[in-house]
């Protein structure tokens, strides 16, 4: 944001500090360090997987959309939640002539207008129990949920967990949710992380491309989104596993809330795509045949799980959600947007002595460093 002076002179200290960060803040001491993330039990969440193939099984074989299944579903993971002690709703709405439930469970403390929401869709398709696609995503969510509870959590942000109804007859059930939020509590929503089918078979490990570091598909996600895929990819970095990028190209639970700019990041192990040579030899399995090769069929059982893939996969589930969630912001000292005249006052009470010289708006120039800092255009344009 440079200053402009009418007689072509610029005040080299003030113009300094109309081109600083928008945002200027510190910290006592030593950066703040997040509560250490948790080991997720595999079995804890291979349990919860063998619950949900029982109920399949005792309800004509699926857990779909207005299917006595689904609601059996959501009242499992209901009873688990409200038992650990959380603030639960079983939200209902409508679709296709069926009633749908999400499952909303909310943690108790943490900062109300900072929320960190994590969420997987519940149901499957009518032509089986959909273990995969996604009782992985939504059993390995269920168990981060359960450890926030047994080790008392006392996040900085407020953690909401989701399970989502409707997702295969086109993410019914978050939009409904994103839809029906007032304007207020939309905003309070901070980020989104999505987690649906994290067990495939010939499992790849793909990180949604929030920075949009691979310049192919939608674009990045809302500001905020490399955040998140950085957080995730620290975490596979750390076990030694290569990540690559996937695109948020709409087809699971992240896409109501990227559409309103809260910004989103998960994990993705692969559906019907066919892995490539090159993914073989990078993740190992099978090149030429499917990451899934069971999607949306009724062999989408529990042997239809890769159990390396999905215990990696709940650790980074909980890995983010503990970053994420525990970190200690550090103390804003300054602020100004810019965008809007927050305290700026024009010749406050006739004491402006300056006799040449304008605030002038301007965009500020893209800057980036392993992934985008600044963008290169402001929300207002100018």
């Amino acid at each position: 944001m440079p200053l402009t002076w009418r007689n072509g002179r610029k005040l080299p200290i003030v113009a300094a500090i109309a081109t600083l960060s928008l945002t200027l803040a510190i910290s006592a001491g030593p950066p703040a360090q997040a509560a250490a993330p948790p080991d997720i039990s595999l079995a804890n969440v291979k349990a919860h997987l063998s619950q949900f193939q029982s109920i399949a099984t005792a309800n004509g074989g699926n857990r779909a959309h207005g299917r006595p299944g689904y609601l059996a579903s959501a009242n499992y993971v209901k009873g688990q939640l409200d038992a650990a002690g959380y603030s639960t709703t079983l939200q209902s709405f409508t679709y296709n002539g069926a009633t749908g439930y999400n499952v909303i469970a909310d943690w108790p403390g943490g900062d109300p207008n900072d929320i960190l929401m994590t969420g997987s869709h519940l149901d499957g398709v009518t032509a089986g129990p959909g273990i995969n696609d996604n009782g992985s995503g939504s059993a390995a969510v269920l168990e981060t949920a359960l450890e926030v509870a047994r080790q008392s959590l006392q996040p900085t942000k407020h953690l909401r967990f989701a399970w989502w109804g409707a997702e295969e007859q086109g993410l019914r059930g978050s939009q409904f949710y994103v839809n029906n939020l007032p304007a207020a509590e939309r905003a309070k929503i901070k980020g989104y992380l999505n987690f649906d089918m994290v067990g495939s078979p010939n499992a790849g490990y793909f990180v949604y491309d929030g920075d949009n570091s691979d310049g192919t598909g939608s674009g990045p996600g809302p500001a905020g989104s490399a955040a998140l895929e950085k957080t995730i990819q620290d975490y596979f970095t750390s076990i030694g596993v290569a990540t690559r990028g996937t695109d948020f190209d709409g087809r699971s639970d992240y896409g109501p809330f990227i559409a309103v700019g809260i910004p989103a990041g998960g994990t993705f192990t692969g559906a019907e795509g066919i892995k490539t040579s090159a993914q073989a030899t990078l993740w190992g399995g099978t090149a030429g045949q499917a990451f899934d090769s069971c999607y949306h069929r009724s062999c989408d059982t529990t042997s239809n799980i890769n159990d390396t893939a999905l215990n990696r996969n709940a650790d980074a589930i909980a890995y983010t959600v503990w970053t994420t969630a525990t970190a200690v912001p550090p103390a804003v000292v300054w602020q100004d947007t810019f965008e809007s005249a927050n305290g700026w006052t024009v010749n406050p009470a006739g004491t402006d002595t300056a006799t040449s010289g304008q605030w002038e708006r301007g965009d500020p120039e893209a800057t980036t460093s392993s992934g985008a800092k600044q963008l290169g255009t402001t929300v207002s344009g100018s």
